[in-house]
């Protein structure tokens, strides 16, 4: 749990397998997912999200992460209110990038967090 109470893990603590039933839903936009993001992460920008919501399965177990934790916070937020159980990646993509975790890019060009 964070202290705003929303329920939040560290991008240490997420599970390195995110395959079903685990889905890790990246919420920046699309010029920041470019530049980098985890491998098989699920990319719907924050604005998108109400109108995207069935590509969501409302039953995986749901991490949402955005830059620095501020986006997403409002995202798990928001999906916790209507059902989902979402959890907020503390500090976002720039600790996953930190802690050393995997990064990739579409177009194979070397992966960072700006």
């Amino acid at each position: 749990m964070s202290a705003s109470g929303l329920p939040s893990v560290s991008a240490a603590e997420l599970p390195s397998d995110l395959s079903e039933p685990v889905i890790l839903l990246d919420v920046r936009e699309n010029d920041e997912w470019e530049q980098g993001h985890a491998p098989g992460a699920v990319h719907i920008p924050m604005s998108e999200v109400p109108s995207r919501l069935a590509e969501v399965d409302i039953d995986a177990r749901l991490y949402v992460v955005c830059k620095a934790g501020g986006r997403s916070a409002r995202v798990v937020e928001y999906l916790n209110q209507i059902g989902y159980d979402a959890i907020n990646v503390d500090g976002g993509m720039s600790a996953w990038q930190h802690s050393g975790r995997p990064l990739v890019r579409d177009d194979g060009a070397e992966a960072r967090i700006l």
